[in-house]
């Protein structure tokens, strides 16, 4: 197995709502500049209003769920816009459960090209951009940066070490749309072509709602992925800033 989580039979990914730095990342690039204005360090980039108005459609699917179904544990990115999407959805929740943050379930860390768009990264570094088209998206590391494949490792160190029973067997993991996706790919065994075609083809919502359920023999099954539906009935902005996720913060 590559993710050996025996004491989870539910995991519940949601990724953070809409952030600032998705809103500045995506006006960057419809307008073609080469920088994105940031205001904050990464781990500090905060939920829009739209994001915290996600964040609480998220915490009325949560109310919505029978108690077989809801989860006995939450786990979070530390960063403010993950960290306060957990926060927000487990307001008023028929459990208080403690929202534990773990460094792993970080974003991905962009180094060089960090605050610099497609055009950026092209006019500015044109031999990281060369560099990475030779490499591929699931291994190229921009200097100072992790890869796809760095993420793995701790996203894989991460789901070993949480396969304890204080944990109990439904967890809900707040994130961001790399580290989501690639819990899919280390579930399910997925290839390097098949995760960068799952990216490309359903790049995640935010503040969507993906299931894997553990079957009998152990393995994984997605019971539902990148949904938001929950958004929609309670009235939430979708919102998708699914831009180049190597050229900005997402």
């Amino acid at each position: 197995m590559y993710v050996q989580v025996m004491g989870l039979t539910s995991l519940l990914l949601v990724r953070h709502g809409e952030s600032t730095a998705n809103v500045a990342a995506t006006a960057a690039e419809q307008a073609g500049a080469e920088t994105i204005d940031l205001t904050h360090r990464d781990a500090d980039v905060p939920l829009t209003d739209t994001g915290r108005s996600q964040a609480a459609a998220v915490g009325d699917w949560l109310r919505g769920l029978p108690d077989d179904r809801f989860p006995t544990s939450v786990l979070s990115s530390p960063y403010l816009r993950a960290a306060s999407t957990a926060q927000i959805a487990l307001e008023n929740q028929r459990l208080a459960l403690p929202v534990h943050t773990d460094e792993r379930l970080r974003d991905r860390e962009l180094g060089i090209i960090d605050g610099l768009t497609t055009a950026g990264v092209a006019a500015r570094l044109p031999e990281e951009a060369a560099r990475r088209r030779h490499l591929g998206k699931f291994y190229y590391r921009p200097p100072g940066g992790e890869s796809w494949a760095d993420v793995a490792l701790r996203v894989r160190s991460l789901f070993r070490d949480i396969d304890l029973p204080a944990y109990g067997e439904r967890m809900l993991v707040v994130s961001h749309d790399a580290v989501i996706t690639l819990v899919r790919y280390l579930c399910e065994h997925l290839s390097e072509v098949d995760v960068l075609a799952l990216a490309r083809a359903t790049p995640l919502l935010n503040a969507s709602i993906s299931i894997l359920d553990r079957q009998p023999d152990g393995s994984w099954a997605v019971t539902e992925y990148n949904s938001v539906a929950h958004l929609t009935q309670s009235e939430a902005p979708v919102t998708a800033h699914t831009g180049n996720r190597d050229a900005f913060p997402h």
